[in-house]
């Protein structure tokens, strides 16, 4: 196991106690550490739970949505801005390279 995957178990398991905690099924907590993707989102959900937040499955599938178009969201802008990063970078190299012909 990967040190990735085993933070992402640890993060299923203590979401996991936190439902059954609550009163919800324990098994619901795979279903859910699939669709969040990453410890630090199932972390957040973690949190939701443990607050007492979700006064039924509904709530709680709603936040999962909710924290899974965060994460997407976020996922979203960095991709843009490395590729942004990379042509502002060919656009510099590429007139360095006209400016050195032009002499």
């Amino acid at each position: 196991m990967t040190e990735y995957q085993i933070q992402w178990a640890q993060a299923r398991d203590r979401l996991a106690v936190a439902l059954a905690q609550a009163g919800y099924p324990a098994a619901l907590a795979e279903i859910m550490a699939k669709q969040l993707g990453s410890p630090r989102a199932i972390d957040r959900m973690t949190s939701y739970v443990r607050h007492g937040y979700a006064r039924n499955m509904e709530m709680l599938a709603d936040e999962m949505l909710a924290i899974s178009a965060d994460a997407e969201s976020w996922r979203e802008k960095k991709e843009s801005q490395e590729a942004q990063a990379k042509y502002n970078a060919y656009l510099y190299y590429r007139r360095m390279g006209s400016d050195d012909e032009d002499q």
